[in-house]
Formats: C-alpha cells, sequence, structure tokens
C-alpha cells in the first residue's frame, strides 16, 4: 500500500497522510486561526514552499516509507509549472514541482512531488470516495471563483470556470478580464462586483422574496451553470457532476435541471447526474495523493 501525503492549498492548508486512498491520523490544517485567512496569499512564494513542506513533514509524523507526495493548487499547472493561479498569483511562473522537491530535501525527504489542479484532485476524491475510479468524474466548485475538475485527468487546460456563457458585451466581470465567461456571473467576486450594495447571500435571499432584479440574476446564475455543464456533456459526453463549493447553498437544483435539459437534446447525452457534495478539503487531500500516485506508476 502506497503511502503519500496530501496536500490542498487554497485560502487555507490541509495536509495529511493517506494510505490505500483513505486517511491516516488527522488531516492537519494552516493557519490555524480564522482571523488569517489571508495568510497564505501574503506569503512569497519562498516561505509558501516551505510552509508547504512543513506540513507535509508534519503530516507525515515520522511515517517510514513515503513514496511521492500530490499538491492541489488553484490554477493551471503544466509540467510541474504554475502558468497561471489568480487566488495565489506569488506562484504564478514558479516551477513549483522542482521547489518543492529540491525543499524537501532539506527535510531528508528524497521523493517526487505531483502538483495538479485543486478542482481536479476534488475530482480524483470523490471518484475514490464513491467508487467510481473507473469512470469519468467532473466536479463544479463554486467559491470565490469557479472551478472544474476532471477525473481521469487527460492533457488539457480544463479552465471550464472561464466557459464563455454569453455574449452580452456588459458582461465584464471575471477576474480574467475575459466577456461573458461563467466565473464572471457565478464567482463570489464577481457577484459583489456587480450588486456592490448588497452581498451574495443577501441578493438569492431577495430573489427568494420575489425582488425583480435579483431574481433575474437568480435565473442567469442557474442559465450560466446550465450552458457550462451542457457544453461538457456535448464535448466529453453525459455522466456525473458533482457540485460543490461554499457556494453550492445557492443552487436551486429543479431551476438547474429545468435548464440543462432545455439545453441537452440529444437522447443518447440524457444519462447525465447532478449530485450536490459537501465541501470538504479532505477530497483535495486524498485526491491529490491519488493524482501523485498515478504519476509515480505511469
Amino acid at each position: 500500500m502506497a503511502k503519500i501525503v496530501g496536500v490542498v492549498v487554497s485560502d487555507k492548508m490541509s495536509a495529511g497522510l493517506v494510505v490505500d486512498h483513505k486517511l491516516v491520523g488527522e488531516l492537519r490544517r494552516f493557519p490555524e486561526h480564522e482571523d488569517d485567512r489571508y495568510a497564505l496569499v501574503e506569503m512569497p512564494t519562498e516561505s509558501l514552499v516551505r510552509t508547504i513542506c512543513e506540513q507535509v513533514v508534519l503530516a507525515a509524523d515520522g511515517t517510514k516509507g513515503i513514496s511521492a507526495v500530490g499538491v492541489a493548487l488553484p490554477g493551471f499547472i503544466k509540467n510541474g509549472v504554475v502558468e497561471e493561479s489568480p487566488n495565489l498569483p506569488q506562484l504564478k511562473g514558479a516551477r513549483i514541482e522542482a521547489l518543492l522537491e529540491q525543499q524537501l530535501r532539506y527535510h531528508d525527504l528524497e521523493i517526487p512531488v505531483t502538483v495538479v489542479n485543486d478542482a481536479d484532485a476534488a475530482a480524483a476524491g470523490l471518484a475514490s470516495v464513491h467508487g467510481r475510479l473507473d469512470s469519468l468524474v467532473r466536479v463544479w466548485t463554486l467559491g470565490w471563483g469557479i472551478g472544474y475538475g476532471r477525473y481521469p485527468c487527460s492533457a488539457g487546460v480544463w479552465e471550464g470556470g472561464h466557459s464563455v456563457v454569453t455574449m452580452d458585451e456588459k458582461e465584464r466581470y471575471c477576474g480574467c478580464g475575459g466577456r461573458g465567461h461563467m466565473e464572471g456571473i457565478m464567482g463570489h467576486r464577481a457577484m459583489r462586483l456587480r450588486f456592490l450594495d448588497m452581498e451574495p447571500e443577501e441578493v438569492f435571499e431577495a430573489a427568494k422574496a420575489g425582488d425583480a432584479r435579483c431574481l433575474e440574476f437568480k435565473r442567469l446564475w442557474h442559465k450560466a451553470l446550465a450552458a457550462a455543464t451542457a457544453t461538457s456533456i456535448h464535448m466529453s459526453g453525459p455522466g456525473r457532476f458533482f457540485l460543490t463549493g461554499f457556494n453550492v447553498r445557492f443552487l436551486d437544483m429543479a431551476m438547474l435541471r429545468d435548464y440543462l435539459q432545455q439545453m441537452v437534446k440529444m437522447s443518447s447525452l440524457q444519462s447525465y447526474a447532478l449530485e450536490i457534495v459537501e465541501d470538504d478539503p479532505l477530497l483535495r487531500v486524498i485526491g491529490g495523493a491519488i493524482s501523485a500516485e498515478q504519476a509515480v506508476g505511469r
């Protein structure tokens, strides 16, 4: 049984020892205090690399025979390099796998590191937990931005949150600056920019109460998710889509299903399934470990 340390880095960091796709021991978290939620984004690259490695050592807790480390990060990672990471901008351009492997040597750990997108790690973790490691699994993470994870991971960019879902020239709220993006409608940051006088929670509460402007936006929000999901179905076929992230609380499943049924009409593509799951960092930790295990085995 492979012993692998999985780590997920977002606004916080979680790390754990994964054996046979299950957590062994406790899940370690950094920083410990909620008040330090911006601690990671404010760290220079060198400090962040050191902190990740320190958490790896703590998660291993003296265990011998660690074979790999799997790290899940937000952004586009290709060949061990962070090409884009809007949520951790200090990492853009970093040869992150090489930096982590070098730093781990200072802790007497000569082991390979695999770095993957955090949404892809979530998809791998969900595939494992639901016994679907032999199936196509996709996940939308609805949070500050919008993540799209896919298992099994394959070559490609897979920045599904930047799917173009409208040609409205006014839709320019995406953090990347692109027009008509799903994230520019559904992302938490984008919603705050759109409704400067209301928080996203207030917008959906007002929609429930019948406010016309907010109800129109609620419909747009669900249409955006349906459109991006329909595009994935038309490109990669039907299958199971998991929906997670702290803003999954806004989801009206009946409304989403209705819009999706309007968009996917080919009978051979209608065997898709939608499921809401809790946003648990453990899934990404396990998924990161699975990604590392598969990379070592290739």
